[in-house]
């Protein structure tokens, strides 16, 4: 033993493997043992070559336990083809070696390779164990094959497995993955009282299912009744309760855990994000330092996902000034979350110093840092970093064409956009989605090309939806065509009960051509279903503290001297030759209640609340949640003129960047 620690202390040293161990007058070669511990002291491929080398020469590929350890070394190397070679050459494949390679198969994510040789090896009558069925369960589950699933439960109760406790679980979590609850309480229900009184993870796993398909009280139910239960437990029913939507029993959960992990934590913040609760996840976040629990990376993702939401610029730089001091690793992941933080927060440099910093960058971090460039308008760097991200050996995807469209559309670059879409579907091979359709008719149609961008609609392959028409029917708003708006509203009133916004839109609709009965019939409508409109809500960080206005709010405990502010702002405008653009209220009322309801819009109130709450000169930033109007697009041109100061405003579609009474947008958006 003292010579092989020695021999593995040497092993990074600048020699070979054959002078280390088969030149070595301390081991004999045919030693399996030690052949196995080099084996797995192995760092690389290379290495387990010059001992595959060593093993032919010596003939000690008949030993099992030799083939199968160099197997699995090779798997866990992610040199799965290199392992499916030493299968071939291996003449005896008895269950050991079958097992290292089916397991290997799927924890490199070859489910269907795994199936396949499962099938192998029924062939070659070699009757699979309580080690093999686990991850023939887990491929199968990744492929969400529920009738193979079904099939292996049969196999399983045939080689009379089902009451060991490992497959049992992994058969429970197929069943979960696959969303057939009914086989997951079934089974365990019929699970015997042993199994299930020291198997807390098969109980996990039951409530999971629960949770995944929304029986939460059967989940509850479950959780109750468990005999013992570890802080895991307390996790997935937690995530459960985040997973649909009922943030506070998921709160009221954990404060009633005596033992939290960082897991409990990470569950909280990220269904905080995910349910809308931005400033609750970022609260979270910092009561979890406070508490001296230690971040993992989806935490920080979750956290800086937060920011990205809300615009919380200097909550995000806190985050990552963490990273930095806590000698974070920076990962993909993390990475890619400060790539897409800093473009939603309106700091493109920043986001592209990071991006250039990241030294591992893969398709997603070249889709983000694109995409960011696209709403902030920066068509020309979206093109030369395309060019860039294909001189590295990546093909672009869907996603990635999805923001050059964007960044066409945004500054109206017609023939470049159409030829992207082409290139699209003809070099790449990439068919197109509803949303690249509806980018191109967006593109049409603010550059006012409403016959072209019908022929388009005419022409796809595909029966256009609700969002199709309904970008088209902005662009002949925006235009004023009101004979194809005609047209396409009756397209869109066909469409009606197929989309579940569709109330909203149509409002819209009726009310433009003055069809107010109908307005009202919808609001009617609407108020049955118990859909409701997303109100207009915008977001603004002063002092590390995130705002929130809707429109006409006097909820804020400074409403008074923002209302005071904004008449200042509307009374200056006014000077500037402002007129209310009421055709954006879309509503059968009079001009006056109309002006009044345009001047409590939520990014007004930010805009206001902003300017009297930082020092002058500092740059106003504003997240909201819907597309901005006209109206509030002309008094943000007009405050920044008059305040001097830059107005950041990130709307559902793009950024714009007010200053000196201009838009980086050039009004076209």
């Amino acid at each position: 033993m003292k010579a092989l620690l020695a021999l593995s202390k040497s092993w990074f040293r600048p020699k070979t493997i054959t002078s280390i161990f088969f030149h070595s007058k301390s081991f004999s070669y045919r030693s399996e043992t030690c052949i196995i511990s080099l084996i797995h002291a192995s760092r690389t491929s290379r290495q387990l070559r010059e001992i595959h080398a060593q093993i032919l020469i010596s003939n000690l590929f008949s030993s099992s336990r030799v083939t199968t350890q160099f197997i699995s070394s090779c798997s866990l190397l992610k040199s799965i083809n290199y392992a499916f070679a030493i299968f071939e050459q291996y003449q005896d494949k008895n269950l050991f070696v079958c097992n290292a390679l089916i397991r290997g198969l799927c924890e490199n994510d070859e489910f269907e390779g795994a199936i396949y040789f499962f099938g192998l090896m029924l062939r070659l009558n070699v009757r699979p164990d309580q080690l093999t069925f686990p991850f023939i369960l887990k491929s199968a589950a990744a492929l969400l094959l529920a009738k193979l699933g079904d099939c292996l439960h049969g196999a399983i109760l045939k080689f009379g497995l089902e009451f060991d406790s490992f497959v049992r679980v992994s058969l429970v979590d197929m069943y979960v993955k696959v969303e057939k609850l009914g086989s997951v309480l079934k089974l365990f229900d019929e699970t015997p009282q042993t199994i299930k009184r020291r198997s807390i993870l098969l109980w996990n796993v039951s409530i999971n299912g629960c949770c995944k398909m929304g029986d939460l009280d059967k989940a509850g139910e479950l959780f109750e009744g468990m005999p013992e239960k570890n802080v895991g437990s307390w996790n997935t029913l937690i995530n459960g309760f985040a997973r649909n939507g009922d943030m506070n029993a998921a709160r009221e959960l954990f404060n009633q855990m005596k033992e939290k992990n960082v897991v409990s934590w990470t569950t909280m913040i990220k269904g905080f994000s995910q349910n809308g609760e931005h400033r609750e996840a970022l609260s979270f976040f910092s009561r979890m330092l406070e508490e001296g629990v230690s971040p993992n990376d989806l935490t920080i993702v979750s956290a800086l996902s937060a920011c990205a939401k809300i615009g919380a610029l200097e909550a995000g730089i806190q985050i990552h000034n963490y990273i930095s001091n806590s000698g974070f690793f920076i990962t993909k992941s993390i990475g890619n979350a400060l790539v897409d933080m800093y473009a939603k927060c309106g700091k493109i440099e920043a986001a592209s110093e990071v991006f250039s910093n990241m030294k591992q960058k893969d398709l997603l971090t070249w889709s983000i840092m694109l995409w960011g460039r696209a709403i902030h308008g920066h068509h020309g760097q979206v093109l030369r970093g395309f060019e860039q991200m294909k001189s590295t050996g990546l093909r672009p995807d869907s996603v990635v064409f999805l923001a050059i469209l964007t960044a066409c559309s945004h500054t109206g670059q017609v023939h470049a956009g159409l030829r992207f879409f082409n290139s699209m579907r003809y070099e790449y091979a990439i068919e197109p989605t509803m949303k690249h359709y509806a980018l191109v008719i967006d593109l049409l149609g603010r550059a006012g090309r409403l016959d072209e961008a019908m022929e388009f609609v005419q022409s796809m392959p595909v029966a256009p939806d609700f969002v199709i028409w309904g970008a088209l029917f902005c662009a002949c708003r925006a235009h004023k065509n009101i004979k194809m708006a005609e047209l396409v509203s009756d397209k869109l009133l066909q469409l009606e009960s197929k989309h579940p916004g569709s109330y909203v839109f149509l409002s819209n609709v009726y009310a433009t051509v003055g069809r107010w009965d109908d307005v009202e019939r919808v609001r009617i409508l609407m108020q049955r279903s118990g859909v409701e409109k997303d109100p207009g809500c915008s977001y603004i960080e002063v002092d590390g503290q995130v705002h929130s206005f809707v429109a006409g709010d006097q909820d804020h405990k400074q409403a008074k001297d923002i209302y005071v502010k904004l008449e200042e702002i509307m009374s200056g405008a006014r000077k500037e030759g402002y007129v209310p653009e009421t055709d954006w209220v879309l509503h059968n009322i009079e001009e006056e209640e109309k002006e009044e309801s345009l001047g409590r819009h939520s990014e007004k109130l930010a805009l206001a609340f902003g300017l009297i709450s930082t020092a002058p000169g500092a740059t106003i930033r504003i997240v909201k949640n819907l597309r901005i109007c006209g109206d509030c697009h002309f008094i943000m041109k007009c405050a920044s003129k008059m305040s001097q100061r830059e107005i950041v405003l990130r709307d559902l579609k793009r950024f714009h960047h007010f200053r000196n009474g201009t838009c980086s947008c050039g009004d076209f958006w």
